[in-house]
């Protein structure tokens, strides 16, 4: 279960103020796929970023009785004069799971041969990809974060990913943002809508489907100087 407490995230920019969260109370249930939608800008990874961690909340909390992962595929927290071996290592250490174990998995699915040992600085964008789907995938956690993860990588890349990937949702939950209403259907369980700050829980996915798309269809107009980012 992932729980989210008076949840509120707060941006100032050029002396505006843009609000991601605001003051949202939710529970994301053990075991369910949920689809997190909204418009663009709404602020959907911003959202997955707190509750992975890696990004604080203005105010309130993320309690969580379960191992949640950081964005699947992400790979900005991965230091540049580290060989993508050393940055799986340090991953491991983090997270508490067999170094060894670790490596050897990322080694064999990214397919990154030699550059393996080379600094991730050096990397190319879809070398990169590879690196971080597979460190992802390495490590099995109760909820997964998903944002976008058909994109990364080749044709044949992304089929192995989504495989592998549809064989650690057997077992796990998750949260996930994705423009493919195709992912969401064939992916989820539950809906949230994210809108202006406030967020929708939905335990029947096609009424946050029809939810989503009645908000995407409203003019421009809707959305004010002071929506969400």
């Amino acid at each position: 279960m992932i729980q989210l407490e008076n949840l509120t995230k707060i941006f100032r920019r050029k002396g505006q103020r843009h609000v991601v969260a605001d003051n949202i109370n939710a529970v994301f249930p053990t075991g369910e796929s949920v689809a997190l939608l909204g418009r663009n800008g709404a602020g959907k990874s911003t959202l997955l970023r707190i509750i992975a961690g890696t990004i604080s909340p203005t105010y309130g909390r993320v309690v969580s009785s379960g191992t949640i992962s950081w964005p699947v595929g992400f790979a900005g927290s991965f230091h540049a004069d580290l060989t993508g071996a050393q940055n799986v290592r340090f991953v491991a250490r983090i997270y508490g799971v067999d170094t060894d174990q670790l490596i050897d998995y990322v080694a064999d699915f990214a397919e990154l041969g030699e550059h393996f040992h080379r600094p991730f600085g050096t990397y190319s964008s879809g070398m990169r990809s590879r690196l971080a789907m597979g460190t992802s995938m390495g490590i099995k956690f109760d909820t997964y974060l998903v944002d976008e993860v058909t994109s990364v990588g080749d044709a044949s890349f992304r089929a192995k990913s989504q495989q592998v990937f549809a064989e650690r949702m057997s077992q796990s939950g998750a949260i996930v943002v994705t423009h493919s209403m195709a992912m969401v259907r064939a992916m989820c369980t539950m809906g949230a809508v994210l809108d202006r700050g406030n967020l929708t829980i939905f335990d029947d996915l096609d009424e946050g489907i029809a939810y989503h798309e009645m908000l995407m269809s409203l003019p421009a107009a809707y959305i004010d100087e002071d929506a969400p980012v």
